[in-house]
């Protein structure tokens, strides 16, 4: 390569990067705001027009969504937006339970009595505006930010930037399955509200291992509103994997 073509390269590559970060992170926000839903077909054109982005940004967004699994390409229907079923709930609340369990030890040791106090306060905030019986919207997206939140912090305290990606990539699958269901919904606001609150307080213990059984019981909390909640897949009965080695045959 030539020092024009590395000059032209230095000049083009940070806007084409860009427009395909923006594309991608429109993406993520329509799942988050529900404007996008499980096993929904959607063109490239659409995407342009939901996203507000030229095509070619569109374009060099869908490999990287491809390979989250958020998305495939079905010949003549365009793209599909990942469906949600057993595998999917399965698999993605298994590496959350593995990521968040590693997060929550960290956690435990390094974070600040003052950022917990404010953690704290957060909760109480959204459960004192739940208890007066006006459950409105506004309430119900600051819970969703405040419960994401503690996880997402957890997460990113553990200064693991491919991790963090993971997680959040895993995250966006987790929040298109609620969307088959409710995610905060006002008779759960309450009650997750004063999960995470014990979780917290565990937290402020340095009990990690509290603070993990606590975090163990919230998730398959959600992962059972996930499996028979309002919407749920229909499943089937769990057969655990034999571990037993098999025999050679000769």
């Amino acid at each position: 390569m030539n020092a024009a073509s590395r000059r032209r390269l230095a000049v083009v590559a940070p806007e084409a990067t860009s427009q395909r970060a923006r594309a991608y992170q429109g993406f993520t926000q329509q799942i988050l705001e529900g404007g996008i839903k499980p096993g929904q077909f959607v063109s490239q054109r659409e995407l342009m027009t939901l996203l507000d982005m030229p095509l070619g940004a569109v374009r060099e967004m869908i490999p990287r969504l491809e390979a989250a699994g958020l998305v495939k390409t079905v010949p003549q229907r365009g793209l599909q937006i990942a469906h949600v079923d057993l595998k999917l709930v399965r698999n993605a609340f298994q590496l959350r339970a593995m990521i968040e369990r590693e997060a929550v030890r960290h956690f435990a040791a390094v974070v600040t009595a003052e950022e917990l106090a404010a953690l704290t306060a957060a909760h109480q905030d959204i459960i004192d505006r739940a208890s007066t019986g006006r459950a409105d919207a506004a309430l119900l997206d600051d819970a969703q930010a405040v419960d994401w939140g503690l996880h997402d912090r957890m997460v990113d305290a553990l200064g693991n930037e491919i991790l963090s990606e993971i997680y959040r990539v895993n995250s966006l699958r987790i929040r298109l399955i609620r969307l088959e269901q409710a995610v905060i919904t006002p008779a759960r606001l309450i009650p997750a509200m004063q999960e995470h609150l014990a979780f917290v307080a565990a937290l402020a213990r340095r009990d990690a291992e509290a603070a993990v059984r606590l975090l163990d019981a919230h998730m398959d909390s959600a992962l059972q509103h996930a499996l028979t909640g309002p919407g749920a897949v229909s499943l089937p009965a769990f057969v655990p994997p034999n571990n037993t080695p098999r025999r050679r045959t000769r």
